[in-house]
């Protein structure tokens, strides 16, 4: 006999909350939307509406990977950002709430009616660049990740939101890959990142969510996590015009010792911006003349 909606999807929280997934019944809710290819409040609207015997076994396959604490996002094959839907799959991080405020910040200080030069460092899904590029119109770009994979998922993020005809993306470690033909030596506008910063001793306390299943590459960066950020910090003068931006996201606890880590020779820090929680979160940089 099938079951409705609502039914199906109380077992499915009782099921998450007996395994310590957080959220619970929210998250049995959003799978039986996956499942359905319908939005939430339609599930709410037709509670009582039966799932047949193949959706529930979909929504049991997909209970069971969520109980094993694989991430809703990567089971659903996606998460918003900043208004935008991206595809996200077990090659690239998830997009987070705290890094739209780079977004934000981004967009407070460029002159959003010119013809702007970005590159996104460890681009990932590609949400950074893409969402400026669907913010700033006049606007291209290069996008940089060392994982063929990632490139592969910001590619198609880029299509699907109409930007694919105004970015390049190219497998880079860090700005290795970006020759000086391709690019223009200072030639960026705005550089961009958000880049591993975790330390290799905290990787172990993550939650298994982060540590089991997202790709550690984007993750760790050595003893103190700012192995990438000391990079970056070297190498992206060599790119960015002076006067030019360079922003970037760090760890809640890195704000102090990435301050140590600026040549004020070369970096005006603008200021380290706090997300929602209060943490410091984006750095923002100009290059000095």
């Amino acid at each position: 006999m099938a079951r409705a909606i609502a039914e199906t999807i109380l077992e499915g929280a009782h099921r998450l909350r007996q395994a310590g997934v957080p959220e619970a019944r929210r998250e049995a809710g959003s799978l039986v939307a996956h499942v359905l290819g319908r939005d939430r409040s339609f599930i709410l609207s037709h509670a009582d509406d039966p799932i047949d015997e193949q959706q529930a076994e979909r929504f049991r396959q997909y209970l069971e990977r969520r109980v094993q604490r694989e991430p809703l996002q990567y089971i659903t094959g996606h998460q918003e950002f900043f208004g935008l839907d991206f595809e996200v799959t077990k090659d690239v991080l998830i997009p987070r709430p705290e890094t739209e405020l780079l977004i934000e910040t981004a967009l407070k200080l460029i002159d959003r009616s010119a013809e702007l030069f970005i590159c996104d460092v460890g681009t990932g899904s590609g949400c950074i660049v893409i969402t400026l590029l669907h913010e700033l119109q006049q606007a291209r770009a290069i996008a940089l990740d060392i994982s063929p994979g990632a490139l592969l998922i910001a590619q198609r993020n880029a299509a699907r939101h109409r930007v694919i005809e105004r970015v390049e993306f190219l497998r880079s470690d860090c700005f290795a890959g970006l020759s000086l033909r391709e690019s223009g030596q200072s030639s960026f506008d705005l550089i961009t990142s958000n880049p591993p910063y975790v330390e290799e001793s905290a990787i172990a306390g993550l939650q298994s969510e982060v540590r089991d299943f997202e790709p550690r590459i984007a993750l760790a960066a050595g003893a103190d996590g700012l192995e990438i950020i000391r990079r970056l910090l070297f190498e992206a003068p060599g790119y960015l015009k002076t006067d030019g931006y360079f922003l970037f996201e760090i760890g809640f606890n890195q704000a102090e010792a990435v301050m140590q880590l600026l040549d004020p020779k070369i970096w005006n820090l603008i200021d380290i911006f706090r997300d929602l929680q209060g943490l410091p979160r984006t750095v923002a940089l100009q290059k000095r003349s």
